[in-house]
């Protein structure tokens, strides 16, 4: 294992159902994306990392590299660089993009071999416990790293971490990204409780593929239990959409659009006052990690 490079990327992600209320989850790819570096060798002394352009915490990271590389029973010794398109604490699966990818870029640098042990769902599930272990997350965030890894709209549920379902369905995004942040280890849990037979009635509705249906319930629940606003979301209901939701703990919120009610959300939120950004992709249906079986 000396001086062997690794490469993966993983796509940043928006919330259909958030899982924090009932654990069980449902989240779709977005095209904005986390790239990682890994080099592993014998010169390294444990494990190191580093986030490109962003003073960020790199033990998730670190973390993700060092469970692929306890899983084989190898020497503890390498380091991670990342660099990201998600932004940070803004609901957009940033944590599961980084976790994703750190894990398939350890993958990558140990081989086809090594590589060939693991399924899509096992290296998702290592990221996970990673997120857990350093605290990033509150649930493990197994929907938002399903979403991140295979692309297109999955539900899961995220207690027995089973992927329930995946659907392909295109559709443009248009996100609303606020300059405050918001990180979801911070989220008020048993306010979230309070809501759970209502997010339960969402999930259902996802479970039938009414997607926009669920997306939207889902984010008056979560700007209620939470305390946001849900002004962006009467904006884009006002425009026509179907689907809209606070993304994860927030202050993202995400459209499913058409040209049309995207040119006028497009209108709408930029008259909200604050200052943020908005960005336009897809929904990501490339799976970044074709299942092994």
């Amino acid at each position: 294992m000396s001086g062997t490079k690794g490469y993966g990327k993983a796509s940043g992600a928006g919330t259909i159902i958030n899982a924090i209320a009932t654990y069980k989850g449902s989240a779709f790819g977005i095209d904005l994306w986390t790239y990682a570096e890994v080099e592993l060798g014998d010169d390294f002394r444990g494990i190191g990392g580093e986030i490109e352009e962003e003073a960020g915490d790199t033990r998730l990271v670190e973390r993700c590299v060092e469970l692929v590389l306890r899983k084989f029973d190898l020497p503890l010794r390498g380091y991670v660089k990342t660099r990201s398109e998600v932004p940070m604490g803004s609901g957009l699966k940033s944590s599961s993009a980084a976790a994703n990818a750190a894990v398939v870029a350890t993958l990558d640098a140990l081989g086809e071999e090594s590589k060939a042990e693991i399924s899509a769902l096992d290296a998702i599930q290592i990221g996970v416990k990673a997120a857990l272990d350093v605290g990033v997350s509150i649930t493990g965030a197994f929907d938002d790293a399903c979403a991140s890894l295979l692309g297109g709209i999955v539900i899961t549920d995220n207690k027995k971490m089973e992927l329930v379902k995946r659907v392909e369905k295109e559709s443009e995004v248009l996100i609303l990204v606020p300059r405050r942040q918001a990180f979801t280890a911070d989220t008020d849990v048993k306010r979230s409780r309070l809501i759970a037979p209502w997010v339960n009635l969402a999930y259902e509705l996802a479970l039938t593929d009414k997607f926009e249906d669920a997306m939207t319930l889902n984010g008056f629940l979560y700007c209620s239990a939470l305390n946001f606003d849900p002004e962006p979301m009467l904006k884009a209901l006002e425009c026509g959409v179907k689907g809209v939701s606070l993304s994860g703990t927030g202050p993202s919120f995400v459209a499913l659009v058409n040209e049309e009610s995207e040119r006028r959300l497009r209108e709408a939120w930029s008259e909200l006052e604050g200052d943020g950004m908005l960005i336009k992709r897809r929904i990501n249906l490339i799976n970044q990690y074709p299942l092994k079986r």
